[in-house]
């Protein structure tokens, strides 16, 4: 399998963006953003996003993202957007001089939840493997591409069949940022089955 940029398509369109064959390169625009409902209960569904579409059930996708990212909110990283309902996305999240969130939400029918891990603000690449069973996805992320941390299992309601899959980047307050992807790659599944407790018969 490989990570071809001729088969990406956009969702929203940014103003300003560059893509090579082992480069993409987008500038947010102020105001954009991926939530839903919870807590806050406003809608925004309005950040570019960058993906291609499979119907292969078992892969994981790679890509390093390098950003300068200097205001509040300001994120970019990996997604599986199949509408404005139902998406997953993780990143890295600048909050102030001191600290970041890296973090995921996963949204499935309309609403969003949020769980993170607060990160250097000095920190400004971090790596990410998105990793598909069926309907499961794993996130993974790492500093340097070789050693990965677990940051999420999650489940997609509407998972089924073909989905896309990508990267994307936003400023939800009014900023403006250069987020980089590159080593883009697509593998055979590198989230392995599980070998511990057997799944429960089906009836029981």
């Amino acid at each position: 399998m490989s990570f071809d940029t001729s088969r990406l398509q956009w969702t929203r369109k940014p103003a300003q963006f560059q893509i090579s064959g082992d480069r993409i390169e987008i500038v947010t625009l102020p105001h954009t953003d991926l939530w839903q409902r919870t807590y806050y209960h406003f809608r925004n569904d309005n950040a570019p996003v960058l993906q291609m579409t499979t119907d292969e059930k078992y892969f994981s996708f790679i890509v390093k993202t390098e950003f300068q990212s200097k205001h509040r909110f300001d994120q970019c990283g990996v997604v599986v957007y199949l509408d404005s309902d139902n998406w997953l996305k993780a990143s890295v999240e600048y909050e102030n001089e001191r600290f970041q969130h890296l973090g995921s939400v996963v949204t499935n029918h309309g609403y969003s939840d949020w769980a993170t891990t607060e990160i250097d603000a000095s920190v400004k690449s971090i790596w990410y493997r998105l990793s598909r069973r069926e309907d499961d996805f794993c996130v993974d992320c790492s500093e340097d591409g070789r050693s990965w941390r677990q940051m999420r299992i999650c489940h997609m309601w509407e998972a089924q069949g073909e989905i896309s899959f990508g990267i994307y980047a936003c400023s939800p307050e009014d900023s403006s940022f250069t987020a980089a992807f590159t080593e883009m790659q697509l593998t055979d599944c590198q989230w392995a089955a599980h070998d511990g407790q057997p799944p429960d018969s089906e009836g029981e």
